[in-house]
Order: C-alpha cells, then structure tokens, then sequence
C-alpha cells in the first residue's frame, strides 16, 4: 500500500466528512486532545471518525487494518485540532456575517443542491436539528471561510508568465484525446451472488434511479449510497478517455450529453449510473481558452502551500496536547 497516497484519501475523505463546526462537551469524557484551553473529547473523535471508519472498511477490505486505521484516527484527530485552531483565531477576529449575507449563503446552498427550503428543513427535523441551530452553523462557517481567505487567499498572487510556464511545461494535458468527466454511483455484486440477491440490488438501484428522477442531487446520492471510491466525492471520478473504463460505461458516458444521467447499467461487476458533468474534444487548447483554468489550478496549490503553513504558525502559537 502506497502510504502517501493513503493518507491523501484520508485527508480529503475527512475534509469532505468532517462536520463544519465541532461542539465541545460540557459533561465529563475521555479527552483525546487538549488545544490551548478547550478539550476535544472521545465522544466528538468517535463521531467525527466513524463514517470514516465504515469508508476505510470499504475501500480497504483486503489489507490488514490494525496498521491503517490508526493512521486513520490521528488524520482525523489532527484535522478536528486544525478545524478547532482555526475556530479559536475566529472567535477572536472582527469578523460579522450579517443577516442577509447568511441568508444569500443558505439560498446559494440550496440552488445548488437543486433542492427546496422545505426539504431542508425536512432533512434537518430528520437528523435532530432544526433551521436556527443550522444558521448559527453557517454563519460559523463564513466567519471561518472569510477567516482562512484573509489569512491565506488575499497573499496569494498568480504572475502571466507563471500561466505561460505552466501552459508549456503541461501542455500534454491540454492535449488529448476526447473525454468526459462523469459521476458514478457503483453499487457492486458481492460474490456467488444468487439470482434473489441481483434482484434486490437491482430493485435497490431502481429506486436510487427514480429519486435522481425526481429530482435529488446526484452528489448527494452518490456520497450515500455508491460503494466505489469516488463516494466521498459525490461520486465523481474525474475525467475518462475511451479505454479507461469498462467498455459497457463507456459507450453509455460518450452518448450522453453534458449534465444527463444514464439509465440503470449492468456491467459484469456491478449495477452503475452515471452522470456526464463535463466534456472535452480532441486536439490542443490554446493558452487562451485554460487560462483561468490554469491560474485556479496554480492558485490551488499556492493557496494549499499557505494554508499548511498557516496552520502550523497556529500549531506553534497554541498549546496542543494529544492524548489518543
């Protein structure tokens, strides 16, 4: 197993999974962490990590898990210390969100998910929460974003001759074959699975089939129920030449057209249904046509470069202790 590249699947699962604010008990637990004067207790830690633990079971069924999954846990502690140091610097900045900057937030929320108030209300009832509890969370969460931008986003510049060099020394992957950018969600055979079992999963695929339908965010539903990879990330496996992929998904990706779902697919290992979410021909791009592109890609990483040594001038300032 390549360690590096276990522990960036950790990193980005966790990113993704990790709850926006973390609440801090009042009632006497284990602490697995102590930053600066506020605890994080084994009752947040096992929240926080067990969607990442059932994730790490699925992805990591043949490897001996007693060695990753502690890896595992301190990725998810050290992301909870990060998020907290980070909650601490912005209780402590001028930061104010007014009212109806929350509320533009909430609406964008809800746009893009392609769902309505009502069934955000609906989803919050279902999980004990209720619309204020959910404001105040996102309005954390802004303070938090305009915090980490400030910090980190304002102090990072992007040259015209940093595009050009990049454009030159990448030019293979503007450059290629014809491609699409598809979401799946995989819900895959188990083994000497019967004709009842197939019928299940199928009738089970039907459904998620006819909840897309309907309406529901692909992203959402990949995230719940796909059994492949990408889950965490909405189910979305990046761009696709022809070859790359079983040839039955395939032929299906390279007809559909930008943002259409496929129909319920059946391939040899698994029912599918996908979503193309981007497409690009063959033939070179000119500099023209990536050049935002180009600039967000190096801003990325710039701004990533900041943001961990951010974090670690707040690690040096603050007194950590883990106790995991």
């Amino acid at each position: 197993m390549n360690v590096n590249k276990f522990t960036a699947w950790i990193v980005f699962l966790v990113a993704w999974m990790l709850t926006p604010a973390l609440t801090h008990a009042e009632v006497a637990d284990r602490i697995v962490a102590i930053v600066n004067d506020e605890v994080l207790t084994l009752t947040e830690f096992n929240t926080a990590f067990e969607p990442i633990r059932k994730k790490v079971e699925e992805n990591y069924k043949n490897q001996d898990l007693s060695k990753i999954m502690p890896e595992a846990k301190l990725v998810v502690l050290n992301r909870m210390i990060d998020q907290n140091l980070i909650e601490q610097e912005a209780k402590k900045s001028s930061i104010v969100i007014k009212d109806d900057e929350l509320m533009d937030a909430i609406n964008d929320f809800i746009k893009r998910r392609n769902i309505s108030m009502d069934y955000l209300l609906r989803d919050l009832a279902k999980d004990g929460s209720n619309f204020e509890a959910y404001k105040k969370e996102v309005r954390d969460q802004l303070i938090r974003t305009r915090l980490v931008r400030r910090e980190i986003k304002f102090k990072v510049t992007v040259s015209e001759e940093e595009i050009g060099e990049y454009y030159v020394k990448h030019r293979e992957d503007y450059e290629g074959k014809e491609a699409v950018r598809i979401n799946q969600i995989l819900i895959q055979f188990p083994k000497d699975m019967d004709a009842a079992t197939k019928a299940k999963l199928r009738a089970d695929v039907g459904a998620i089939y006819k909840r897309l339908k309907d309406g529901e965010p692909f992203e959402m539903l990949a995230a719940k129920y796909s059994q492949g990879p990408a889950a965490a990330a909405g189910g979305d496996i990046g761009f696709v030449e022809r070859g790359m992929i079983l040839s039955v998904v395939e032929n299906a990706a390279f007809k559909l057209q930008k943002d259409e779902i496929s129909d319920v697919i059946e391939s040899p290992i698994a029912f599918h249904i996908i979503k193309v979410v981007d497409r690009r021909g063959a033939g070179i791009k000119p500099i023209e046509s990536v050049r935002l592109e180009i600039r967000e890609r190096i801003e990325g990483e710039k701004m990533e470069k900041k943001y961990l040594e951010w974090i670690k001038e707040l690690r040096e300032k603050y007194h950590i202790e883990i106790k995991l």
